[in-house]
């Protein structure tokens, strides 16, 4: 897939922008080619980046008493930042990690501004973007508060059907705010008490 399919597949996927606006994207893109596992963002860190996925998945994760809690996944065509730091200059509360070798574009917060200040287009797409982001973070809020364990997890497999097949089981069950042996019970109906 070329950097120019890729622009177009966001294109599509949030919305549209103009051949120049597409091409200045293009310039203001960089290409990283990574291993799953690796750091995208470690807690302190300033990140002033923001990353499209093209390939692979990633997740961002709190440490909290030594505990690792996943907080948010990002698949193909998805955008995944250190919000925190990359909208308030602050250090960042949490790690993004690479679950899969992954293909991503990286954009900074600079070209971000420089982009939207000289094309509504883009402008529009990063409001779209973000609009986006929100709706999925309060629809997990949503479901923190008001979904029992079963009712989270067949929420997280209508929304993601593949998500246990590319995400660790101890993972998935700390995004859902739930134990592994909870998360076990539930897959394997028979194994309940």
């Amino acid at each position: 897939m070329t950097i120019e399919e890729i622009v177009n597949k966001i294109n599509e996927t949030y919305s549209p922008l103009t051949l120049e606006c597409q091409q200045e994207l293009l310039s203001h893109s960089t290409l990283l080619s990574l291993k799953k596992g690796e750091s995208l963002v470690r807690e302190g860190q300033y990140s002033d980046k923001t990353y499209y996925i093209i390939k692979g998945a990633a997740r961002a994760y709190y440490l909290k008493d030594g505990k690792d809690i996943s907080d948010w996944f990002a698949f193909e065509n998805e955008f995944i930042s250190s919000i925190i730091s990359f909208f308030t200059d602050k250090p960042s509360p949490h790690y993004l990690e690479l679950l899969e070798d992954a293909l991503l574009i990286e954009l900074s917060r600079a070209s971000i501004e420089k982009l939207s200040d000289k094309y509504h287009d883009f402008e529009r797409l990063i409001r779209v973007i973000v609009t986006k982001t929100m709706l999925s973070q309060q629809e997990r809020i949503a479901s923190i508060q008001f979904y029992n364990a079963e009712q989270k997890y067949q929420n997280i497999l209508a929304i993601r059907p593949d998500i246990t097949q590319r995400v660790p089981l101890t993972d998935i069950a700390s995004y859902l705010g739930i134990s592994l042996e909870t998360l076990s019970r539930i897959r394997n109906p028979k194994n309940r008490i």
